[in-house]
């Protein structure tokens, strides 16, 4: 296991979990709609006592969803996606009370200095970040072979020369198995292999060049003319970048689409409810995830994703969720929406992506 973070579970023998009564169940009366009282899931592990089962882990978690069973196994739910005549759980206690169990402290390190106050005990952008940097160089080597690694990326990765070709270099070498972003990053990208620039800026000396608010238009659409992503790397003879990486080996990519959209490019999802289920089978599989640069990126993709991930071996693991962005007001919007295992690491995207990879290349 990277970092040593090993799974405790509760203590089912105290008297409050050993005394808990089963939960309760509702039916689902009508397609869509939750039972009044509905248990809404965090992203926690959490346990339901079923009677003739006992307790009962769900397999995965994620914000504001609800808990289906289904012959003594519980299964996450969107409540828009329940089908009438389902067992939902209800119940909004969280402690055992109701049969209902959330269990949000079962990877914390126990720390040598236990002071009741310390000073900087809180991640901010004078918190140096070299054993975070540490930390995610181990957990993505291992799990490059072991795990499922989902990027989330804004367009600012595709801005700058060195910082695409780190991220390339990274899908290339097999530290990304999925990457989610929108509309933008994949245009500016595509627009950095044809014309070199980003929004019409050389992407390595930044200098603004003629008529080059045209450029990422011009690509969307021989992008479109060509009819799809993958044969316009043809057509343009796209011969770099994140995309072309993506497609080269056979690394699967999410454009989820928004109202600002340029375009957009054929792959682009313009249904969010589509998008939202084909995001959300990575983060069901999601053992690391990175997001930078993208705020409702982030938080979207937060909410679902678990803390935990329950392996094919039955191990039980964390998740490791980093979210990298110059501003502390991006990991803590993530935080107060439920993604509270989030670690940030607020730095400059191009610095940490090129960092990133020129330690995991050698």
């Amino acid at each position: 296991m990277p970092l040593n973070l090993t799974f405790t579970p509760p203590d089912f023998d105290a008297p409050e979990l050993d005394d808990a009564p089963f939960a309760s169940l509702e039916k689902v009366e009508a397609d869509g709609i939750a039972p009044k009282n509905f248990h809404a899931t965090s992203n926690f592990p959490e346990y339901v006592r079923l009677e003739g089962y006992g307790w009962v882990l769900a397999p995965e978690s994620r914000m504001d969803a609800v808990l289906v069973v289904e012959e003594g196994k519980l299964r996450v739910c969107e409540a828009r996606n329940l089908k009438a005549g389902e067992m939902v759980v209800v119940g909004r206690t969280e402690n055992g009370e109701e049969g209902i169990l959330v269990h949000p402290h079962c990877f914390e390190k126990i720390e040598k200095n236990e002071d009741k106050f310390t000073f900087r005990s809180r991640g901010t952008r004078e918190t140096p970040f070299s054993r975070s940097y540490d930390d995610l160089y181990t957990v993505l080597r291992h799990d490059r072979d072991h795990g499922h690694i989902a990027w989330v990326l804004g367009p600012a990765v595709a801005f700058d020369k060195d910082s695409r070709d780190a991220m390339s270099g990274l899908i290339e070498n097999g530290f990304c198995h999925a990457l989610l972003a929108g509309n933008a990053l994949a245009t500016h990208d595509l627009e950095a292999a044809y014309f070199n620039t980003g929004l019409g800026q050389n992407i390595y000396s930044q200098e603004l060049q003629p008529m080059g608010h045209y450029n990422h238009l011009d690509v969307l659409n021989e992008v479109r003319r060509a009819g799809s992503i993958k044969e316009s790397l043809g057509t343009l003879n796209i011969k770099d970048g994140i995309i072309k990486a993506c497609e080269d080996n056979d690394v699967p990519y999410i454009l989820a689409g928004s109202i600002r959209d340029d375009g957009p490019l054929p792959e682009t999802v313009g249904d969010v409810y589509t998008s939202q289920d084909l995001m959300r089978e990575h983060a069901r599989k999601a053992t690391t995830v990175i997001t930078m640069a993208t705020q409702l990126h982030s938080i979207a993709f937060g909410n679902m994703t678990p803390s935990y991930r329950i392996m094919p071996d039955g191990e039980i693991r964390p998740v490791y969720f980093y979210v990298v962005d110059m501003s502390e007001f991006s990991a803590d919007k993530l935080a107060n929406r439920g993604s509270a295992q989030a670690q940030a690491i607020l730095t400059n995207v191009q610095d940490f992506i090129v960092n990133l990879w020129n330690h995991l290349r050698k």
